[in-house]
C-alpha cells in the first residue's frame, strides 16, 4: 500500500479504527478474532492502527484499556513495522490534582503498559477540556516527545484556532476530525490549514458509519444499546430513507468501477486530499480488508469532478459533526 505522512510519521494511505473491536457497534468478537483481524489488515498493507484508553465494553471505566490490550497483543509480532495512535482524556479534577504534565505521563504510561510497547507513535488528545489551556497540553506533549515516550502527537474534533494555538507551541502531527462526504465542514479552514502546517488529517467515521456502504437500510436492527449508530442521526429511519439519493449515487459509481460502494466514499478523499489517512472501523475481517481495498481504487479527474457534482447537488439529513461557520462544537456519541 502507498504511504502517506502525518507531520514526520510515515503511514499506510489508509488506516484501521479499532474501536468497534472492544465498543460502539454491538456484539464485540472474541478476542482471537479480533487479533486476527488486525494481523489480517497489515497483512494487506495497513501500518496504522487507532485505539484510545477509553475504548471498552459500554464505555464502563472498569473496561478502560480494553481495546488498547487488542491492539497490543495483534501486533507485537511486527510492533516495529507499525505505527499505533492512541488518545486520552484529561480529567479536570487530575491536572487541578497533579498538573497537565504529570497527568499527560500518568495516563500513557499505563497506556504503554497495555500495549506492550515503550513508545506510543501519535499521542492524541481525545477531546479538548476547555477548562484546560490547550498551550499547556501541547507543552506537554512537546516534554513527552522530548522523553521518547511519544513520536508526535494530535488533537480530535477540534478547529483551527485550537489547531493553531497548539501548533505554535508543539507541532501537531495529526488532527483527528469527523470527515466524509456527508460530513464535509472541515473542508472550509481546517484542512487548507492542516495543508499548509504540514499537519495531516485522520478522518474518523469516513463510511458514515455504515451509511454511505449502502448496507443500512430502515429494516436494520443494531446489536445493543451499546452500539453507537443509535445515536447517529443519519441513520434514524426518517434521515435514512431522505439520504436515499446519496446511497443511490455511491451505488451507481461503485457498480461503474466494479467496487464497493465503501470503497468509492474511501477513494473520494484520497483523492482530493494528499495529507488525509483515513481510518475507516469494523469488527469484521471482510469489511476491514474491503475498506483497506480502496486504495487500489483510482479516480480520474473527470470522474472525481462528476463525483463532486453530484454530491453537491444532493441534501444530507442529519448532520453529526461541527460545522465551522459556528464555530467549535463536539460531536455527540461516544467516539
Amino acid at each position: 500500500m502507498r504511504t502517506r505522512h502525518l507531520g514526520t510519521l510515515e503511514v499506510s494511505e489508509i488506516g484501521m479504527g479499532c474501536m468497534g473491536l472492544s465498543h460502539g457497534y454491538g456484539h464485540i468478537p472474541p478476542e482471537a478474532e479480533s487479533v486476527a483481524a488486525i494481523r489480517a489488515a497489515h497483512e494487506a498493507g495497513c501500518t496504522f492502527f487507532d485505539t484510545a484508553e477509553a475504548y471498552g465494553p459500554n464505555l464502563d471505566p472498569a473496561n478502560r484499556g480494553h481495546n488498547e490490550r487488542i491492539v497490543g497483543k495483534a501486533v507485537a509480532p511486527f510492533r516495529d513495522d507499525v505505527v499505533l495512535a492512541t488518545k486520552l482524556h484529561l480529567p479536570t479534577e487530575e491536572v487541578r490534582a497533579d498538573g497537565v504534565v504529570d497527568t499527560l505521563r500518568h495516563h500513557l504510561v499505563a497506556s504503554l503498559a497495555r500495549l506492550g510497547t515503550d513508545c506510543v507513535d501519535l499521542y492524541y488528545l481525545h477531546r479538548v477540556n476547555p477548562e484546560v489551556p490547550v498551550e499547556e497540553v501541547a507543552d506537554g506533549m512537546g516534554r513527552l516527545i522530548q522523553e521518547g515516550l511519544i513520536r508526535g502527537w494530535g488533537l480530535s474534533q477540534v478547529d483551527v484556532p485550537v489547531i493553531r494555538a497548539a501548533h505554535e507551541v508543539t507541532p501537531v502531527s495529526a488532527v483527528q476530525n469527523i470527515y466524509s462526504m456527508v460530513e464535509r465542514g472541515i473542508e472550509a479552514e481546517v484542512l487548507p490549514y492542516c495543508a499548509e502546517q504540514g499537519i495531516g488529517v485522520v478522518p474518523f467515521s469516513p463510511i458514515a458509519s455504515g451509511l454511505l456502504s449502502g448496507k443500512v437500510t430502515t429494516a436494520t436492527q443494531f446489536e445493543t444499546h451499546d452500539d453507537v449508530r443509535n445515536l447517529v442521526p443519519q441513520l434514524r429511519p426518517e434521515n435514512l430513507a431522505a439520504n436515499q439519493p446519496i446511497v443511490d449515487l455511491l451505488a451507481r459509481f461503485a457498480a461503474e468501477k466494479g467496487v464497493a460502494s465503501a470503497q468509492i466514499s474511501l477513494a473520494w478523499m484520497l483523492a482530493k486530499w494528499p495529507h488525509v489517512v483515513p481510518i475507516p472501523g469494523s469488527k469484521r475481517k471482510e469489511r476491514i480488508l474491503e475498506n483497506l481495498g480502496a486504495a487500489d481504487v483510482s479516480l480520474t479527474g473527470a470522474e472525481l469532478d462528476r463525483l463532486e457534482a453530484a454530491l453537491d447537488a444532493v441534501e444530507v439529513h442529519g448532520h453529526r459533526g461541527f460545522d465551522e461557520s459556528e464555530g467549535r462544537s463536539f460531536l455527540r456519541g461516544s467516539r
